[in-house]
């Protein structure tokens, strides 16, 4: 598979450091954000193809910030990390356009399958915008 770009965004600094870290190790261009904020303002000096945002942060959180992400990046997927009291969060993010969602810890044979997954849609997706054809060969 070709090297494409993540954002994750954690307000676990620790978290953060690791998954980039091993990530980066598997050619995958990783760069990190610790507050929705500053995931949006790092989004506009370069667009991703895909971001792992966590459901719960401190001021912004992840609803808000895949909601942003949406409206400004629609081609950019978004995978949701939640814990397990936060699931009723992460299925709100579906709703709002997530990709998926992962529960944490996250595996991170787990994480790299879902990135290529939402990579590849993001790619198909991008096609047919520039071929405009319908999905699938479908009218």
């Amino acid at each position: 598979m070709e090297e494409f770009s993540v954002l994750l965004v954690d307000d676990e600094e620790d978290f953060l450091r690791t998954i980039i870290k091993r990530l980066s190790k598997r050619g995958i261009r990783a760069q990190g954000a610790s507050r929705g904020e500053q995931a949006l303002a790092m989004l506009a000096e370069e667009a991703r193809d895909v971001v792992v945002l966590d459901v719960k942060m401190p001021g912004m959180d992840g609803i808000e910030v895949l909601k942003r992400i949406k409206a400004q990046w629609p081609t950019t997927e978004v995978i949701m990390l939640t814990g397990h009291a936060s699931i009723d969060a992460a299925m709100q993010g579906m709703g709002c356009g997530a990709f998926d969602y992962l529960m944490k810890p996250a595996d991170l044979e787990d994480l790299l399958y879902k990135l290529e997954d939402a990579y590849r849609k993001k790619s198909l997706n991008e096609r047919r915008q520039n071929n405009g054809s319908p999905a699938d060969g479908q009218a």
